[in-house]
């Protein structure tokens, strides 16, 4: 007798999901599992389930219910049941009960995330191995093909003994697809995911999805495949006008044994044989001299090399390699906008075949004060196309490639690298940058909530704690409040000050100022000014630097150092290093507007003060406050005053005549 491939579905979710009955008296809660939904029967689409298994309470055990830890499993079902293969499936869970997610069979956090992982606000869920679901049609119904079933195990709070933990929500996130509510019930949620009418899809000229756009994207493309070993070349390539790596760090996981034999282009930061020698690699390459391997780490460090092992016959050899690790934004240098590695890789069993081929997963990239990407997965995409080496008009392809998109996530308040100042010619005294902007890893001798104190000019110059002296001198004299103990820090490496430096009816002008705290040079340095209401829009001239209205990017104004003066120093001992303080830095130049470009700006009022900095990329910390007109060279006029003044000025001539 021959069974549909629906039966057989159901016969392998019953037998999966069979368990004991509930029992609230014991610490473990058993869920006994849903008959197959009737949703599946009629879903012409991609249908998704949540099934709840079980949970038990973990140490230590405490009488608060709300901060209990439980243990708990579920499962997660993906099904194609309709007619579109459906590529690189991507879902979203709802968690809903502090969740911390511990391990997902059948997926990987989308984020690229390390577990254990936070996921009480929802997560996204990528497949692998199974990235892509084949139709039933396509495959007799092989149920292997077109389902993908995902194992969560994790710890969740705050629910009491007898409640269900069940996500808010299920639902695919592929483009093209759109869901409904998911149908509820005790132990489980269920949703039917379909095509949407609305959406237009690029025609696909390939099985594999196109290239998606991002900040920056990285291409591992295998170039050389054998049995047991392949080659692959990888592509770090900036997309974003203001995006920008300095001294790179790219990791990533394998999933499958694998490591890394050679390298061109770039290196590792540990030459590391043990995970090798130990591990499955040595028990299959038993005559292998594992002391020629590079790396056996499952989670190896890769930095970009310096620019004069270029042309290393060992190392080197690679176009766009060896930058030691720059990549800067198109709009500063196209050819140094990308950075490019090979590296050999061995497999060992059961991937012996040479078109069994796994990228690694949970890619990372990180830089020195630069923006903080968050890497998805690897997608498969079209084999990335060359030029043939011969140097014939002919192209290249890659045996497969993989796409990893990465964008740029806005920073929080305390994990800023670089902050902003604010200053006027209306008001004596500074804004500093927030307290603990960017971050307080030491509050024993500080306090982390209050405001940070109005500065003199002069302190600007001072690293923060030797202007403890200025700052309370400038309390007294002003009558400004001192709080006990001081405001924290900012802790910041770089800061930029903003200067109004004056207003007047066709224009007005403004200096800015870098100060380096760090000990570290910045070389073909940047920086970035988004200003309030468009003022930007009235950029006419930047007097010792470069500058650039980038109209396309919100207005911004792009900075940078002009030819030979493009070199940030790092901070220096003073004259005395017994006695002095440390001397940071430094570079500055006026900058100039005109107002008709973008009428009814109040320069006043703090239209000329940005809305958002960055710096190498790296969005700075603002001020939560603006200088206001109340002293200093600004001159308020009291018309209340003036009037009355007047008036008892006019009494005295008048009662002069009289007398």
């Amino acid at each position: 007798m021959k069974l549909s491939w629906k039966v057989m579905f159901f016969l392998f979710y019953s037998t999966n999901h069979f368990c004991l009955a509930q029992d609230y008296d014991d610490d473990t809660v058993t869920q006994e599992q849903p008959i197959l939904p009737k949703g599946l029967e009629n879903c012409n689409g991609i249908f998704l389930s949540y099934n709840f298994i079980s949970r038990t309470k973990e140490y230590p055990h405490v009488k608060n219910a709300t901060a209990q830890a439980w243990a708990f499993k579920s499962t997660v079902t993906v099904m194609n049941t309709g007619t579109y293969v459906l590529p690189a499936w991507k879902m979203f869970i709802g968690f809903q009960n502090r969740e911390i997610l511990v391990s997902a069979g059948g997926a990987v956090l989308t984020t690229g995330q390390d577990f254990p992982s936070p996921v009480g606000n929802g997560t996204y869920l990528s497949g692998y191995p199974q990235t892509d679901l084949e139709t039933s049609i396509n495959t007799a119904g092989d149920l292997s093909q077109i389902q993908a079933k995902v194992e969560l195990s994790g710890t969740q709070f705050g629910l009491m003994p007898n409640r269900i933990p069940m996500p808010k929500t299920i639902k695919l996130v592929n483009d093209g697809y759109k869901c409904p509510k998911p149908i509820h019930q005790q132990t489980s949620m269920y949703v039917c995911c379909v095509k949407d009418p609305k959406f237009k899809a690029k025609e696909l000229k390939s099985k594999f999805l196109p290239r998606q756009k991002g900040d920056l994207s990285i291409s591992y493309d295998v170039t050389q495949a054998y049995g047991n070993n392949y080659m692959a070349q990888v592509t770090i390539q900036n997309s974003n006008p203001l995006g920008r790596l300095d001294h790179w760090n790219l990791t990533w996981e394998w999933m499958r044994g694998e490591f890394i034999y050679s390298m061109k282009g770039a290196y590792v930061r540990d030459v590391d044989h043990g995970g090798c020698l130990y591990g499955l690699a040595g028990q299959y390459y038993k005559e292998m001299d594992f002391s020629q391997v590079l790396n056996c780490q499952k989670k190896p460090i890769i930095f970009d090399l310096p620019a004069e092992k270029a042309n290393d016959t060992q190392l080197g050899k690679i176009p766009f390699c060896c930058k030691n690790g720059t990549v800067l934004p198109e709009t500063m240098d196209g050819s140094k906008s990308k950075s490019v590695f090979q590296v050999q890789v061995f497999k060992i069993p059961p991937d012996l075949n040479r078109t069994a081929i796994y990228p690694p997963q949970k890619w990372k990239i990180e830089g020195v004060l630069n923006p903080d990407y968050k890497c998805g997965a690897p997608i498969r995409v079209d084999p990335t196309q060359t030029p043939d080496s011969n140097g014939l008009q002919a192209t290249k392809y890659a045996i497969a490639s993989w796409q990893i998109v990465c964008n740029i996530s806005r920073p929080t308040q305390g994990k800023f690298k670089c902050c902003v100042t604010f200053s006027a010619y209306y008001n004596k005294s500074v804004i500093p940058c927030d307290t603990c902007a960017c971050g307080c890893p030491n509050t024993a001798k500080c306090n982390p909530d209050k405001k940070a104190m109005l500065l003199p000019p002069e302190a600007l110059l001072l690293p923060f704690e030797n202007r403890s002296t200025k700052a309370r001198a400038w309390a007294y004299i002003n009558h400004f409040p001192l709080p006990k103990p001081l405001p924290c820090s900012d802790n910041c490496g770089v800061t930029i000050n903003w200067h109004v430096v004056s207003d007047y009816t066709n224009g007005w002008a403004a200096r800015i100022t870098l100060f380096n705290w760090k000990r570290v040079d910045f070389e073909d340095w940047f920086t970035a000014v988004q200003l309030k209401k468009h003022a930007s829009r009235g950029f006419e001239k930047l007097y010792s630097f470069n500058g650039t209205l980038l109209k396309k990017v919100n207005n911004t104004i792009f900075i940078q150092g002009l030819p030979g003066l493009n070199y940030l120093i790092g901070k220096m001992n003073g004259t005395n290093p017994k006695t002095d303080p440390d001397v940071p830095g430094k570079q500055q130049s006026v900058i100039s507007f005109k107002k008709k470009p973008s009428q009814g700006i109040d320069i006043a009022k703090g239209d000329g003060f940005p809305s958002r900095v960055f710096f190498n990329g790296k969005e700075c910390a603002l001020p939560t406050r603006i200088p206001i007109g109340n002293g200093g060279n600004r001159r308020s006029v009291n018309f209340v005053l003036l009037f009355l003044f007047t008036i008892a000025g006019f009494l005295l001539i008048e009662f002069s005549f009289v007398s």
